[in-house]
């Protein structure tokens, strides 16, 4: 997709000197019409990206250091094409939900058996262990069926069972039920390991989101309304302009990410807002005392809810937490499968 950003190098150098990194040259997507959408840009350079993915496997393999493991994202399974030619074990890791996963191993079915699109079926999508959910309400890029991120989307869920595994970015007490069913055997299903939740480590942000958290705590109990459209806000300018003309006019205490805000906004909001541009610690903000969208009966349990998963989240990444020992039983699976090919002579 390019070459790597500012931020993209700050982690990579902050990494251990044990791991390195390589870059690949830039896929040619010049063919692509500027409205092709990011998922079918991601697929398309991975696999134009395989001819020199096979080049640096060769390297490392001549070099007596071919990885043991190829962990590809949710649309980068074309690899996996590269990874067998090479012995070297195909792996997922998925960023979203069991719930999302789920849908995306049982879509090759769902895509044989319907005739319609997801928006047209008059009955709620059901799945084994997860909430059933509207047609209208399915994953963007499955929305039309007959768009290129639909196929693209399609062609990645079918190889997904040729994975050895799914890293999925969830833990056991957020979706207990979603999770017993994905790791239940079943035809064409890889092992499913929840290694979640990822936690954001303190970096360029961590001033920013302890400034956040000092500034909550100034404020009174309940006074705070929280707005965040996440990284996928798709607000209108006018929407925006609504909705900061609205904030504005109720006096209430605000904290929000948002960025594209009407001119003047921040200066005249400045003595009871707070405006986080980028990433912001949403648990701990929903969590707090401050924010007071919870003061209903209803809104207590809902802060109560997210106190427990915070809680939960804590337990599952300790040391003999389910997420930190499902970690370590792939790394142990991956040991063994390196110790398997030394021993046939395969790296």
């Amino acid at each position: 997709m390019g070459p790597p950003s500012k931020s993209q190098r700050t982690v990579l150098n902050s990494l251990p000197s044990s791991i390195s990194s390589v870059f690949l040259p830039p896929a040619d997507l010049t063919d692509l019409p500027p409205t092709t959408r990011i998922e079918t840009r991601i697929s398309l350079t991975v696999s134009r990206s395989n001819p020199e993915l096979r080049r640096v496997f060769d390297s490392f393999s001549a070099e007596g250091r071919l990885p043991t493991v190829l962990c590809v994202d949710l649309f980068g399974t074309d690899a996996f094409d590269v990874a067998v030619e090479f012995h070297v074990s195909p792996y997922i890791f998925f960023p979203s939900t069991a719930n999302v996963l789920s849908f995306f191993l049982h879509l090759p079915k769902l895509d044989e058996t319907m005739s319609c699109e997801f928006s047209e079926l008059t009955e709620p999508v059901q799945l084994p262990g997860c909430v059933p959910f509207a047609g209208k309400d399915a994953p963007d890029p499955a929305r039309d069926r007959k768009h290129d991120v639909y196929k693209c989307l399609l062609h990645n869920a079918k190889r997904y069972k040729e994975a050895e595994g799914i890293l999925v970015n969830t833990f056991l007490e957020l979706e207990p039920n979603a999770i017993k069913a994905l790791q239940e055997p079943g035809l064409d299903k890889p092992p499913v390991y929840p290694i979640g939740p990822l936690v954001k480590q303190e970096s360029g942000n961590g001033i920013e989101e302890s400034e956040c958290l000092k500034w909550l705590d100034k404020q009174p109990l309940g006074s705070v309304l929280y707005v965040s459209f996440g990284s996928g806000g798709v607000l209108t300018l006018e929407q925006l302009n609504e909705l900061a003309l609205g904030l504005e006019d109720s006096k209430q205490r605000e904290a929000d990410p948002l960025t594209f805000l009407p001119h003047g906004f921040l200066e005249r909001t400045k003595d009871r807002g707070f405006m986080i541009p980028s990433w912001a610690p949403q648990a701990q903000i929903l969590a707090h005392p401050s924010t007071g969208g919870f003061l209903s009966e209803e809104g207590k349990g809902v802060r109560n809810k997210m106190k427990e998963m915070k809680e939960g989240a804590s337990r599952v990444l300790s040391n003999d937490g389910s997420s930190t020992k499902a970690l370590s039983l792939v790394a142990l699976k991956w040991k063994d499968h390196q110790k398997g090919l030394e021993q046939n002579g395969k790296h």
